[in-house]
């Protein structure tokens, strides 16, 4: 059932009814265009009612719908729109709690608008790289005003619809709720049910709040501003000239003008590479062998061990969901470090209007201390952040293993070790999972969920729901060393160190990088992090897998104490107190001697090359990741990538950036690269997955 009808009165209901959100789908559209028509030929109906059940209005158009033929099936949305806006009869929208997108379309071309408090109202197609698609962009200035019509489609976001009733001279609602929501939306429709002729946003002026303003300066300043904001992303340029139509255009040529914008914008790659992010970020919550009804387990206190960087920083996560935390450490000062560190990073939010002081010292009063096992043993989730070394993670859990009640669910936050040897460190595998956050814990969005070769079903489960909980994209990664990020980023920093040793600079490969989109290029990324981590890795390396290649210029760099921000010297200088990176006299001669030492003639590397092989070092891993079942998805490496290693948005992540590149195309890449006699010809080898699917013709998607 996607939507009822029913009679109260005089007045016809009908009732948008397509969990969860009432997606306005071609199955729910033309269930409401046969309420609409019942109506009209029923004379005993004086007025129509549209609302939601269950706690959405609607959320909007069906997006899995898009680029299908049920999109434009009739009646398609705009249709839908005009049918309701010609009814014979009033029809008036009852809004309540979420009326986004396509449904607010529908609320807008009803001729009467009653809104519940707290509604959240919002245009947010923008976030998938489109404008609103049937009529939004013309009917949102008609009825609130040409400026806070514009920031709600140019920025998507959702606005509170008692904020939208306070916008002077609004035609948006002709009434809020003050009681219940359908015995007012009846008492409306049969107040208006003889009153003609009908009001019609489509018949008002799209107006300026302010009266003085004047058009083309306005939209041009807007422009500048956006353009600006907005640079890899064409959609909010594409909003912002479709609102200015709907001021210089007769209603019917913006609306054209709209679907023309639409029409463009649904085949960009950003647009596609929005989508996919959007379906992969939820597919993250499907686990194939873990039903939805799961149980989960309690939880109700957390216990971090270790109040250092990441400590703290995971600790603030479950602060802020209200959650107690007791932090644990070795030694009393580690502990007040720690938890000044906490006070210190929520007093800047404080400083910048993002807390307020109430509100600090409500977390602040959740976080405790202690220098001993025996005082967390009541906790439900115990999380260790210590230093990542296995015999130190093997004295910690064997402790958690004496002092842990049962059912209590022992996590290791281990970015690289194996999660099987240390849930073997106890006697209860089947409790112990990882969960890998990313530095700053409190900031970054991704949150790894290592499942072992025992983690419990309900354990997951559990450890999703509180990710959730706190905010987090969280990923499901079997256990290999790096699992799904890391082992990734191994490929992608011997690429670079492979460009160093053939002629680059680490300024060029960065600035490529970042002209690509990532937040930052690898040498950056690695002064960041520190580059004495990717050392010990690569020492371990060198015994575990003696054949595995590497350039030697990232050891060289580490012999010389150059470890990056912190020690103001690593593949760029520092100066004290800044983060500026400064291309380095000492780091360009290190690296000319290494090459002569090699007797390595430099060359000339362009952007392209240096883009794709760092990309496609990625993507043939994430393959053999796929291969081996490490990860269950492609698209959840692409949410790995693009929640927790700045790949850009608008280019959907490695995996969805390959499809759209061409499989094929990736791979007569690949084979050049293996020509290369500095480069490792075995790993460009395509894996197997990828190989088959370039035979096929298929794409990871």
């Amino acid at each position: 059932m996607t939507a009822t009808y029913e009679v109260r009165g005089q007045v016809a209901v009908i009732t948008l009814n397509n969990p969860p959100v009432n997606g306005m789908g071609l199955v729910t559209r033309q269930a409401v265009a046969a309420g609409i028509n019942r109506a009209e030929e029923d004379a005993a109906i004086k007025a129509v009612v549209i609302t939601g059940a269950g706690a959405a209005f609607s959320g909007g158009a069906d997006i899995k719908e898009f680029g299908s033929p049920k999109a434009l099936a009739e009646p398609n949305l705009l249709s839908l729109i005009s049918l309701v806006e010609a009814c014979s009869k009033p029809v008036v929208a009852a809004i309540h709690s979420v009326c986004m997108g396509g449904g607010l379309e529908l609320s807008l071309g009803c001729h009467y608008r009653i809104a519940a408090a707290g509604t959240k109202v919002a245009l947010p197609e923008v976030k998938l790289g489109l404008l609103p698609g049937a009529g939004g962009t013309q009917r949102l200035p008609r009825a609130l005003g040409v400026e806070p019509a514009l920031n709600m489609i140019v920025s998507g976001e959702p606005v509170n619809s008692e904020l939208l009733a306070q916008v002077p001279g609004q035609k948006l609602f002709d009434r809020m709720a003050k009681g219940d929501l359908m015995d007012e939306a009846l008492a409306l429709a049969a107040e208006v049910a003889d009153v003609r002729p009908l009001p019609r946003v489509r018949d008002l002026k799209a107006r300026f709040i302010d009266k003085a303003a004047d058009p083309d300066a306005f939209f041009q300043f807007a422009r500048n501003m956006v353009g600006g904001m907005s640079k890899n992303f064409p959609a909010p340029l594409r909003c912002l000239e479709a609102v200015a139509a709907s001021v210089s255009m007769k209603f019917d040529d913006g609306i054209k003008a709209e679907r023309a914008g639409f029409a463009a914008l649904m085949v960009t790659p950003e647009s596609g590479a929005l989508r996919h992010a959007f379906f992969a970020e939820r597919a993250t919550t499907k686990i194939a062998d873990v039903p939805s009804d799961t149980p989960t387990r309690t939880i109700a206190k957390i216990a971090v061990i270790g109040a250092g960087t990441m400590g703290g920083g995971i600790s603030m996560n479950f602060l802020n969901a209200g959650l107690p935390v007791v932090m644990l450490e070795t030694k009393q000062e580690a502990l007040d470090r720690g938890v000044a560190t906490i006070r210190k990073n929520y007093e800047a939010q404080l400083k910048k209007g993002k807390l307020k002081q109430d509100k600090l010292e409500a977390r602040m009063a959740l976080l405790s201390t202690t220098l001993s096992y025996a005082d967390i043993g009541d906790a439900d989730l115990v999380i260790e952040a210590v230093f990542e070394e296995i015999v130190v993670k093997q004295a910690v859990f064997k402790q958690l293993d004496e002092v842990m009640k049962p059912g209590a669910i022992l996590a290791s936050n281990t970015s690289t070790l194996d999660l099987n040897a240390i849930a073997n460190f106890t006697k209860r595998p089947q409790d112990v999972v990882g969960m890998h956050f990313f530095s700053p814990a409190n900031v970054m969005k991704l949150l790894e969920v290592v499942r072992g070769a025992a983690t419990a079903k309900d354990v997951l489960a559990t450890v999703m729901a509180l990710a959730k909980k706190i905010r987090k994209t969280a990923v499901v990664s079997g256990v290999c060393d790096g699992f799904i990020g890391n082992r990734m980023i191994e490929q992608y920093s011997r690429q670079a160190g492979f460009l160093l040793d053939e002629g680059c600079s680490p300024a060029q490969v960065d600035r490529a990088a970042e002209k690509f989109g990532f937040a930052m290029g690898p040498f950056r990324m690695g002064d960041l992090a520190g580059n004495d981590i990717g050392w010990a890795i690569r020492k371990r390396r060198y015994q575990e897998k003696p054949n595995l290649r590497y350039s030697k210029s990232a050891d060289l760099l580490c012999e010389l104490g150059r470890f990056g921000q912190k020690t103001q010297a690593g593949w760029y200088d520092y100066q004290a107190g800044k983060r500026d990176a400064i291309p380095s006299p000492v780091v360009a001669e290190m690296l000319d001697k290494h090459r002569a030492a090699l007797s390595i003639t430099p060359r000339q590397i362009g952007d392209d090359e240096i883009v794709h092989r760092l990309v496609y070092s990625l993507v043939n891993e994430a393959a053999h990741l796929l291969e081996e079942g490490i990860a269950q998805r492609a698209s959840d490496v692409d949410m790995v990538y693009l929640t927790g290693y700045g790949f850009p948005l608008w280019r959907g992540g490695p995996m969805c950036y390959a499809d759209q590149v061409g499989l094929f195309n990736v791979v007569q890449a690949m084979k050049r690269f293996a020509k290369n006699p500095l480069d490792d010809a075995e790993f460009w080898q395509p894996a197997p997955l990828l190989a088959r699917l370039v035979a096929e013709g298929k794409t990871f998607s």
